[in-house]
């Protein structure tokens, strides 16, 4: 058998309902739920509360170990995300902008793209965060053309081409 749910929640079920009503923040809107239904003792054990809110019984105990800790204006506070580290300077921006529109010297591969922040910029960006911040930015599809022998003479593939006997 489970845990049972033993945490005594202070505020009333039509406080609740109102801060439920207001809230439109998901995650919020279940951690209220989950302090309705302990309050109103719907859900016996720790498991079928978290069943039911879909979410794990580690994640209800942290909740309710957070609600007992630091109240119900902190506990409903949305803390995913984290802090947006900023990886790409916006100079480097501006570069990848202009190396990628020049036709003279294009960038041959995300490889060549890393190699030519570093050496231009001397930062060292991770092959897969500059992949991604190119493809989500610019559309980026850097893909080379076939190799052509260097030996290739124009002039005489065109020749071939008009003496072709056909069949």
């Amino acid at each position: 058998m489970g845990r049972k749910v033993d945490t005594e929640v202070i505020e009333t079920l039509d406080e609740l309902n109102t801060l439920l009503k207001s809230t439109n923040n998901y995650r919020s809107r279940q951690k209220i739920k989950s302090l309705i239904y302990t309050k109103n003792n719907k859900y016996g054990t720790r498991q079928s509360l978290a069943d039911y809110l879909e979410i794990s019984v580690r994640t209800l105990f942290d909740w309710m170990k957070l609600y007992k800790a630091d109240g119900l204006k902190i506990f409903i506070q949305s803390t995913s995300g984290g802090a947006n580290n900023v990886v790409i300077p916006e100079s480097v921006k501006v570069g990848i902008e202009k190396k990628l529109n020049n036709s003279t010297e294009p960038l041959q591969g995300y490889k060549d793209a890393v190699q030519w922040v570093k050496k231009t910029y001397s930062i060292d960006i991770k092959y897969q965060t500059l992949r991604s911040y190119m493809i989500h930015n610019f559309g980026t599809k850097l893909k080379q053309p076939r190799k052509s022998h260097y030996k290739k003479d124009e002039k005489a593939f065109d020749a071939f081409k008009k003496t072709f006997p056909r069949s």
